[in-house]
């Protein structure tokens, strides 16, 4: 009860700080707008797409952009421990009762929630346009939550190992940033390109939830990119939750 309780404190606390930020609310939710309408008219050339209605395209683009935005809000909550860490919160934590792993689940639970909320416009936007609207968007929502939660804590540990040092984390982050949705064949699909890059994606965890959620909007639920997806996202989002607490463990003790 007391973890719930505090986990439902934090989660709600992270969830105030970015209501009161609507610049950075404006900004998480414009970019993925400006992908769908700045890129989408460009993905008429593709080989199996030329032809295509703007509700055929989507079909194939928007779910490459809601794993995209699964991805990037989970790297937010790193500079907020970033943050916190310069302010002095995080010592100030060290003598409350709250309990450790919900300094940790709680903004993770938060993310995952907002991140939602922007998927939930961007479907409504694209449904506008032609978007298919499928069972299949309900499976994956909990692989969109399984990587946003892997991320998020990634981030946020990382941030706290790094001891308040923005530079060096900024760093790291937009260093994977780039490859990681490059061989995620988020934008464009990895099947146009070579062989070697494609033999890379499947070293990304992103590729599989592209994969996976290009199939599931299309309510192919049993396809195999589905079960792949579980089977890499399940573990890492539990090998990553485990590491993550136990930095926070130690970090707050």
């Amino acid at each position: 009860m007391k973890l719930a309780r505090d986990t439902g404190l934090l989660a709600w606390r992270y969830v105030h700080q970015l209501l009161r930020s609507p610049a950075w609310v404006a900004v998480g939710l414009s970019s993925p707008l400006l992908y769908l309408a700045l890129f989408t008219p460009l993905l008429r050339g593709l080989p199996g797409v030329a032809g295509r209605s703007t509700g055929a395209v989507l079909d194939e683009f928007l779910p490459g952009i809601l794993a995209l935005l699964a991805f990037s809000s989970g790297i937010g909550p790193g500079f907020t421990v970033i943050f916190e860490l310069q302010s002095g919160l995080v010592e100030r934590l060290r003598v409350t009762p709250t309990a450790r792993v919900a300094l940790l689940a709680g903004p993770v639970v938060a993310n995952v929630a907002s991140m939602f909320v922007f998927d939930a416009i961007l479907v409504a936007v694209g449904a506008a346009f032609g978007f298919a609207l499928h069972p299949g968007l309900l499976v994956l929502g909990v692989l969109l939550a399984l990587l946003a939660a892997t991320v998020s804590a990634f981030s946020m540990s990382l941030a706290l190992r790094s001891g308040g040092e923005i530079q060096g984390f900024a760093a790291i982050m937009n260093g994977l940033n780039l490859p990681v949705l490059l061989l995620g064949g988020v934008l464009l699909p990895l099947a146009i390109g070579p062989l070697w890059l494609r033999v890379l994606g499947h070293f990304d965890p992103l590729y599989y939830l592209v994969t996976a959620a290009r199939g599931l909007a299309q309510d192919h639920m049993a396809s195999a990119g589905t079960w792949h997806a579980f089977a890499v996202l399940t573990p890492l989002c539990a090998l990553t939750l485990a590491w993550a607490t136990r930095a926070y463990r130690s970090a707050v003790a």
